[in-house]
């Protein structure tokens, strides 16, 4: 072709059809890869694989390690071989074993009431309108929110035979004649535990119900009233009712944090005097760790499941009334 050929006009350049074809976006070929992560049961698993893989390695295996321990006569320092149920023969007949069960019992009874006494009464004043609400809100959190190794060296301070402030106000106002021996007799010792864990829980329960009290309509209390309920109708046929699914889950998380707690009592007792302040917590690690008893001491956690069992099952009826809050039948 010569040099002054002349093209036809056009014929070099693309028209804006042709390249709009020539880029126009084509979808993805269905592959298996695809197709696989547009499947919603392998999202979801694939979703949840990091908590189940947390789950499996720091729960599920310390609990099935712990379980299997129970079953054997491991000492710290040697593997055990497999004995059956000889470690639960033996503390079928530990005095101290059923002690401390008793203890447990009585620990978890009476500080679940005195805690739900207590929450339920604060957040009943929480919920009205009172002067520096938010900053009364922020101290009730302080003994929630304090070391609980820090609150029982408190504790342990204030039960001091010689130093105690409770001995030195009621000495100074003529109630008694000498100081009181906390920790030195065992229903002293269990009482003063109790009384700390009350202390410490009470802000736990305080602001969870406080949270389910400020879902409740205030419509619902001012139909009440105009029917003339009394404070005590409205609160036993409106707050306590549709506050009862809340009440449920903070009763079950309480019962299971007051029955497996252990630092409060073992920075403060230690189980004594005379192991009469031993809950199952703590004389499963006394068993487990300082008396190298490793299957004996796991045999004892082991025997907690049932109880803790029973607390979340009470906790799975509870929130059964959930549907007769939102106005269906119960099945």
């Amino acid at each position: 072709m010569s040099e002054n050929a002349v093209l036809p006009e056009g014929a070099g350049l693309a028209s804006p059809g042709t390249a709009a074809q020539a880029w126009r976006w084509s979808p993805p070929r269905d592959t298996w890869l695809i197709r696989l992560f547009d499947h919603r049961g392998f999202l979801a698993a694939l979703c949840l694989f990091p908590a189940a893989a947390l789950l499996l390695v720091f729960l599920t295996y310390p609990l099935g390690l712990g379980v299997w321990l129970a079953f054997t006569d491991a000492r710290i320092g040697r593997s055990g071989v497999w004995i059956g149920l000889e470690n639960f023969e033996s503390l079928w007949h530990d005095r101290i074993f059923w002690l401390s069960v008793t203890n447990t019992l009585f620990y978890t009874g009476v500080a679940t009431v005195g805690k739900f006494g207590l929450g339920l009464w604060l957040a009943l004043l929480l919920n009205e309108r009172i002067p520096f609400k938010s900053l009364v809100r922020a101290v009730v959190l302080v003994p929630w929110i304090v070391p609980t190794v820090l609150s029982a060296i408190a504790f342990w301070w204030i039960y001091d035979p010689q130093f105690s402030i409770i001995s030195y106000v009621l000495r100074s106002a003529g109630l008694i004649d000498g100081n009181i021996d906390f920790l030195g007799t065992p229903w002293h010792a269990r009482l003063s535990l109790i009384a700390a864990n009350i202390w410490r829980g009470i802000p736990f329960v305080a602001i969870s119900l406080l949270a389910g009290l400020q879902t409740i309509s205030p419509s619902l209390y001012e139909a009440a009233m105009l029917d003339g309920a009394t404070p005590w109708q409205r609160f036993r046929h409106v707050t306590l009712p549709m506050l009862m699914p809340v009440l449920s889950v903070v009763l079950t998380f309480s019962v299971l944090f007051t029955f497996t707690d252990f630092q409060l009592v073992y920075a403060i007792t230690r189980g004594g005097p005379v192991n009469s302040t031993h809950l199952m917590a703590t004389l499963a690690f006394q068993r487990g760790i300082p008396g190298g008893q490793l299957g004996e001491g796991a045999a004892i956690a082991v025997a907690m499941i049932p109880f803790l069992v029973a607390a979340t099952l009470i906790s799975y009826f509870g929130l059964a009334r959930r549907k007769w809050q939102q106005g269906e039948s119960n099945d």
